[in-house]
């Protein structure tokens, strides 16, 4: 280190700093679990077991709960903006709200946080526990990795089922919501009205899709479900031999997840700063 020059000492220190702070650890945990994928020892048909496992128990078992949160969700957005929006004068503006508002920042937002509380949460419990009763330690006597055995299956499978479930989250809202709140209008005529028709409800946000929408449709729930598993993994194996811990690491993990998702959130929301000052120019 004293052979470093003063940029690379600088560097050098940054580096350690991060690499203790709380991102930074998250962050190792994350490479290593993918090093393991490539560079680890163990059996690929367990490890394609494991994240078929894990695929079903984060991602499909959560899809009801999704559907129904992405169902009311679409719902109540469509009721509330459908009526509005043509009397301010913004009728061609209905397909961008919608997108904004499901496809680029509740649909992922709200899927993360409903796998952070359930899966996450579960799979904190689940390492802690395992750390508790020396299961973990048991493992590496064995000559098995704890990263390529529990949290490379939980990261890979996490990030598969997060994919999964903000795909059906944002159809669920966008088709499911319309239905709903069509049928709604059918049964109660004179009473609740829309004037919202499929054909242009649909070509109104297929014509308000971007390359960009796609991109972040793969990008943020990459980078949420890394955020979720990596803290839950993090939280779960840094606790004490005590039982009394394991619901505090639980609680630190969802909470720390959810307060990285919106700050992560926000950052990428910044990819889109051009898209809306274009969107706005072309309203006024």
């Amino acid at each position: 280190m004293h052979n470093l020059s003063a940029p690379g000492r600088v560097l050098n220190w940054f580096g350690h700093r991060f690499l203790r702070s709380h991102v930074g650890q998250l962050f190792s945990i994350h490479l290593l679990a993918l090093r393991s994928l490539f560079y680890g020892k163990g059996n690929r048909k367990i490890d394609f077991q494991q994240i078929i496992l894990h695929i079903y128990n984060i991602g499909i078992k959560s899809l009801p709960l999704v559907i129904a949160v992405g169902t009311i969700l679409g719902t109540v957005l469509i009721v509330n903006t459908a009526g509005l929006v043509p009397k301010v004068g913004l009728g061609n503006f209905f397909g961008n709200l919608m997108v904004i508002a499901i496809v680029r920042e509740l649909g992922p937002i709200l899927t993360g946080f409903l796998i952070a509380g359930r899966s996450g949460s579960s799979l904190t419990t689940r390492i802690a526990s395992m750390r508790v009763n020396s299961e973990i330690d048991a493992l590496e006597t064995l000559g098995i990795s704890p990263v390529r055995f529990l949290i490379m299956p939980a990261l890979i499978g996490g990030i598969i089922a997060m994919l999964i479930a903000n795909c059906f989250f944002c159809l669920s809202a966008i088709g499911t919501g319309f239905l709903i709140t069509k049928t709604a209008t059918v049964l109660m005529d004179g009473v609740f009205k829309i004037p919202l028709e499929w054909s242009s409800y649909s070509l109104s946000i297929l014509t308000a899709l971007k390359p960009v929408d796609f991109i972040m449709g793969f990008v943020k729930p990459f980078i949420f479900a890394s955020i979720i598993i990596t803290n839950a993994c993090f939280y779960g194996t840094r606790i004490k031999n005590d039982q009394r811990d394991v619901p505090k690491a639980t609680s630190r993990s969802v909470v720390s997840s959810f307060i990285f998702i919106v700050a992560t959130d926000l950052i990428l929301s910044f990819a889109y700063i051009l898209e809306y000052m274009n969107s706005v120019s072309s309203v006024i």
